[in-house]
């Protein structure tokens, strides 16, 4: 069997691992003979081992078959849907046998089972500071699964772990790039942006678990909030904006109709105003049209002067 095949990894700044510092084991198939055959073979010698023992008489060439057939037993393994088997052979990578089903391989090797099946991650809520250095809770959820057997086995102590600390990280990491809201409506937030800021979690888990041949299928914020000793004063600011928001919605609507009045009236020439008489239609306008409450009508039934 050949050595241990290594390619060398390429990792981004925030992997934090230099593209010459290290390099990673690289799956490759491993020898398996179908088990039905195999299986048929080894009767065949079991009835060539009681053949020489009872018919010929040959006891010791008969002990010598007999044993090497009990010894061929350990080389069969089954391989269930969605896993794989790593083999190894006197601490030597061989190869991972993916497909499904009876196999023999060489008895001395040693088969670990690695799960090909997708699996999800829910981080704990880490208490974070924010880009504007608000402290806030965050959670997600990673869907992830493992891609290249050698380097989860081979590369990295515990994959799983592995992944579990990588995501807290990013997270973290993430947290510290965006601010939670945008209040001027400039830039990406966590919260007002959530497909944007799921694809840059993704990205960066991608890079960091590159090392477990783990491929990152699905990254989304699950838990976003203040936290408790300022959720209050933030959420009067959310109030406080959202309701000059609101006015300035309202003020906008308002000048808009109060020209529309003054525009039909001077075009279909129902009615003359002089410019005292303009000011005053538009402040009566202004504030019926931007007053919270219902508005009284004062009739008056005589001159302006």
């Amino acid at each position: 069997m050949s050595k241990l095949e290594k390619a060398p990894i390429t990792v981004g700044p925030q992997g934090g691992v230099s593209p010459s510092s290290r390099v990673a084991s690289v799956e490759r198939a491993a020898f398996g003979l179908p088990g039905v055959p195999a299986v048929l073979l080894w009767l065949v010698g079991a009835a060539a081992a009681g053949w020489l023992l009872f018919g010929a008489g040959l006891f010791v060439p008969a002990l010598l078959l007999g044993g090497l057939l009990l010894f061929a037993l350990f080389g069969f393994f089954i391989v269930q849907p969605n896993q794989a088997k790593v083999l190894t052979l006197f601490g030597r990578y061989v190869g991972t046998e993916r497909r499904n089903g009876f196999y023999w391989t060489n008895p001395f090797t040693v088969r670990q089972n690695v799960s090909l099946r997708i699996r999800n991650f829910n981080s704990e809520r880490l208490k974070v500071n924010d880009q504007a250095g608000n402290p806030i809770e965050i959670a997600a959820v990673i869907v992830w699964r493992v891609v290249d057997t050698a380097r989860a086995v081979f590369d990295v102590e515990d994959y799983a772990e592995f992944v579990a600390i990588q995501a807290e990280t990013a997270l973290r990491h993430l947290a510290a790039q965006y601010p939670y809201d945008e209040y001027d409506g400039h830039g990406l937030s966590l919260r007002g942006h959530p497909d944007e800021v799921a694809e840059a979690l993704a990205r960066e888990l991608a890079a960091r678990l590159q090392h477990a041949g783990v491929e990152v299928l699905e990254a989304r914020l699950s838990h976003l909030a203040y936290s408790p000793e300022i959720a209050g004063a933030m959420l009067q600011r959310q109030q406080a904006s959202a309701i000059i928001a609101a006015r300035q919605q309202i003020v906008q609507g308002a000048v808009g109709m109060v020209e529309m009045a003054l525009t039909q009236l001077s075009e279909q020439d129902i009615v003359q105003l002089d410019e005292e008489r303009k000011a005053q239609m538009v402040s009566n306008l202004l504030v019926v049209l931007t007053s919270e409450r219902g508005t009284q009508p004062v009739l008056n039934a005589g001159s302006l002067y």
